[in-house]
């Protein structure tokens, strides 16, 4: 059993940062895909960044790309996801997700995954 739990969300204005956090603790954390999706009322829960199998590679929506980074710390089994210049469009529910066995071509697809954090907030204002 893996659980996630992320930190870090909150209020920021436009042009902000802000750094999400997310812990892992299971047998198979380390070694696992683990991804941040986020979710705006009323959207579809969409794929953010990823950190390909205990870090081999990173992967970035395009959305983010040049704003956001992703980095992991195995020895402390956590993510992070530092989020600079922030506009009003990335406001939503961050969500840190994990599995141990995605193939790479299901790493952008929510249902895919096994494993969720409960979510924390990000609002961004203008």
């Amino acid at each position: 059993q893996v659980t996630l739990v992320e930190s870090g969300g909150g209020l920021v204005q436009a042009g902000g940062s802000l750094r999400l956090s997310c812990v892992a603790s299971g047998s198979t954390s380390r070694q696992m895909t683990i991804a941040w999706f986020r979710q705006a009322p009323g959207k579809e829960r969409e794929f953010v960044a990823a950190s390909w199998r205990g870090g081999q590679r990173t992967y970035y929506d395009d959305s983010v790309k040049g704003r956001f980074t992703m980095t992991r710390e195995n020895t402390k089994n956590t993510v992070y996801l530092q989020m600079n210049s922030l506009q009003p469009g990335d406001t939503a529910v961050y969500y840190c997700a994990g599995d141990a066995t995605l193939i790479l071509s299901s790493m952008r697809n929510h249902v895919h995954y096994d494993y969720w954090g409960q979510g924390t907030q990000v609002t961004v204002s203008v």
